[in-house]
C-alpha cells in the first residue's frame, strides 16, 4: 500500500474521482472542497490531500484545509483505511468528518495511533435530490443576494453557526470571509426569501461536484420560523440549480446536510424531495 501526499487538487481529483464518483452523494463534501481548491486556490492556501494506492488503483482518499477537520472518503478496504490512518497519525487536527461507518473506524484507528480520546460531536444526514416536489405556496418570493446584502449575510451566517454547527466546522468561524467568498464565487452564492420587501430567510449554495452541487447554510431567524419561508426557499433554490439558472449547465443532483438531532429540518427537506443517502459524523 502506497500513500501519496500532495497539494495539487487537480491531480488529486483526476486520480481519486473513480473512487469518489462511485458514490457521488456520499462524497459530495470532499469533491466540492477539492474542486474549490482547484478552481480558487486562494480560498484554502493551506491544504493537504492524501491518496492510498494499491498498485495503480486509488483505494482511499482524504483532505484537510487547516484549521478544519480531516475529510475522509469511503475506503475500498480496511487495509486501505488503516494505511491512511497511519499516514496521518502524526498530524494535528481537531477531528474527522465522513460518512458512517468509516468515520468511526478511522477515528478508532487514528486515536490509538495518536493517543487521543474519541467522541462524536455531531451526526448529520446526507441528502440528495433529483426532482423538486410540489409544495404549498409561502408568502413572498426569492431573489439572488448581492454585495449590498453582505452585512445581513454575515449576521445570519454567524447566527447559523452558533446555533447549528459543531466545533471545528468550517462554517462556524470566519463568517466574513465565507460570505465574501460566496458572494464573489461563480459557483456559489445566496438566495434570499423576501416577504413584503423584507429578507426573512437565506439559503446558500456552493461546492459543485461533477453532477451535483451542495446547498447550505439554510437559516431563518427564530422569530420568523414556522411560516414556510425556508421550505419555499430551499425548494426554489434546488429547482434553480437543477435548471441551470444559477449554475451553468444545470445539475443532476442537489445535496445537503441536516442535523440528525433535528427531526423538523429532516422532515422539511424530505417534503421537498430530498432523500437520505448516508449518515455522516
Amino acid at each position: 500500500m502506497e500513500i501519496e501526499r500532495l497539494d495539487d487538487a487537480e491531480a488529486f481529483l483526476a486520480a481519486a474521482e473513480p473512487l469518489l464518483l462511485a458514490d457521488e452523494a456520499r462524497h459530495n463534501l470532499i469533491l466540492g472542497i477539492a474542486g474549490t481548491i482547484r478552481d480558487a486556490p486562494g480560498r484554502y492556501p493551506e491544504r493537504s490531500l492524501w491518496l492510498a494506492r494499491a498498485g495503480r488503483e486509488v483505494v482511499a482518499a482524504a483532505l484537510r484545509t487547516p484549521p478544519f477537520n480531516l475529510v475522509l472518503a469511503r475506503p475500498r478496504s480496511e487495509e486501505a483505511l488503516g494505511a491512511l490512518a497511519e499516514a496521518v497519525a502524526g498530524e494535528e487536527f481537531p477531528g474527522v468528518v465522513a460518512a458512517e461507518p468509516e468515520v468511526y473506524e478511522f477515528a478508532e484507528r487514528w486515536s490509538r495511533l495518536a493517543g487521543a480520546a474519541v467522541r462524536t460531536s455531531m451526526r448529520q444526514g446526507v441528502y440528495a435530490l433529483e426532482q423538486v416536489q410540489p409544495l404549498p405556496a409561502a408568502p413572498g418570493s426569492a431573489r439572488v443576494a448581492t454585495a449590498d446584502d453582505r452585512a445581513l449575510g454575515v449576521r445570519w451566517w454567524t447566527a447559523f453557526g452558533e446555533e447549528v454547527l459543531h466545533e471545528g466546522g468550517p462554517g462556524r468561524e470566519d463568517a466574513e470571509e465565507n460570505v465574501s467568498h460566496r458572494l464573489s464565487s461563480p459557483t456559489g452564492g445566496f438566495l434570499l426569501w423576501e416577504d413584503e420587501g423584507r429578507p426573512v430567510s437565506v439559503a446558500g449554495w456552493g461546492g459543485p461536484t461533477p453532477n451535483g452541487i451542495r446547498i447550505g447554510p439554510v437559516y431563518t431567524p427564530p422569530e420568523l420560523r414556522g411560516r414556510g419561508y425556508a421550505t419555499a426557499l430551499t425548494a426554489e433554490l434546488s429547482q434553480r440549480l437543477l435548471d441551470g439558472r444559477l449554475f451553468d449547465g444545470g445539475r443532476r443532483f442537489c445535496f445537503l446536510y441536516t442535523d440528525l438531532a433535528n427531526p423538523t429540518s429532516n422532515a422539511i427537506y424530505e417534503r421537498i424531495g430530498y432523500r437520505r443517502v448516508a449518515e455522516s459524523a
